[in-house]
């Protein structure tokens, strides 16, 4: 099998980019390499030429969803930047007490990690069994979606998570399921995932009143990230937060919220 040509890789650039609104830098074509090669070699082709006339054909939607899932780059895990989780805590505390109901969405859900750390910290806030709390977590990729629904991950990405939450809402496992463990399957089914493609029109979400829209932004050229962001604001309610990730910021991209803490950003009232 060939290795990808710089004429292959600006394809993929483009199919990467028309399809989900990521922007590949030249770094990545060892990347894109490696991570299609396989798919190549199951599909017994010859060359990245031959895979990129495969997807383009529109006769096999379910390659083009898992060339997506391929290129698309998934890393996370539970209680990240946990400063945004003490405000999620803060904000849900004062939701419970004045009898209003909460829901949020992770928008770049990916494996699961993030929306699982909101529905703990709801959970805790509001009662597990408590109807006034909803979480939504959506992610373009299939593959990732698939995983967080079952919820069963490496115990060494919980090192974040607190202790009452591990013992609470996990599930520590043995013998040959030893160094991992299991949402627990009530905090489970209390997850909503969905697909979603944030680089088009979103489905009927609802309203949110907090969005998690964490370490999407950098995979964005500037237009594509005020036209994402202009999407995410529309699901989120008047006075609800905004978090996107530490090494993110909204300058020059969306000047109608306001600046409520590192990486947190707070839609206007009217």
């Amino acid at each position: 099998m060939s290795t990808i040509t710089d004429r292959e890789f600006v394809k993929f650039q483009r199919f990467i980019f028309d399809a989900a609104g990521i922007t590949l830098a030249p770094t990545k074509k060892a990347l894109v390499g490696g991570r299609l090669a396989k798919r190549l070699q199951q599909r017994q082709l010859k060359n990245y030429e031959e895979y990129f006339q495969l997807l383009q054909s529109g006769h096999e939607p379910q390659e083009v969803q898992t060339a997506i899932d391929l290129l698309t780059t998934n890393e996370t895990y539970f209680f990240r930047e946990p400063k945004h989780f003490d405000l999620l805590r803060t904000e849900a505390q004062q939701f419970s007490s004045e009898r209003k109901s909460m829901r949020v969405w992770s928008a770049a859900a990916s494996t699961g990690e993030e929306p699982y750390s909101i529905a703990m910290v709801l959970a805790d806030c509001f009662g597990m069994e408590s109807t006034a709390w909803e979480v939504v977590g959506s992610d373009l990729s299939m593959r990732v979606l698939q995983k967080a629904r079952i919820g069963h991950y490496p115990l060494r990405r919980t090192a974040y998570v607190p202790k009452t939450y591990l013992q609470r809402y996990c599930l520590k496992g043995t013998g040959v399921e030893e160094g991992t463990l299991l949402i627990e399957r009530k905090l489970r089914e209390r997850v909503r995932f969905a697909q979603v493609n944030l680089n088009k029109g979103l489905p009927q979400l609802g309203q949110f009143d907090i969005v998690f829209l964490r370490n999407v932004m950098i995979y964005f050229n500037l237009e594509t990230k005020r036209q994402v962001v202009s999407r995410v604001l529309s699901a989120l309610r008047p006075g609800g937060f905004l978090f996107i990730g530490h090494s993110e910021s909204l300058h020059d991209i969306n000047h109608e919220v306001q600046v409520a803490a590192p990486s947190v950003y707070r839609k206007p009232l009217p």
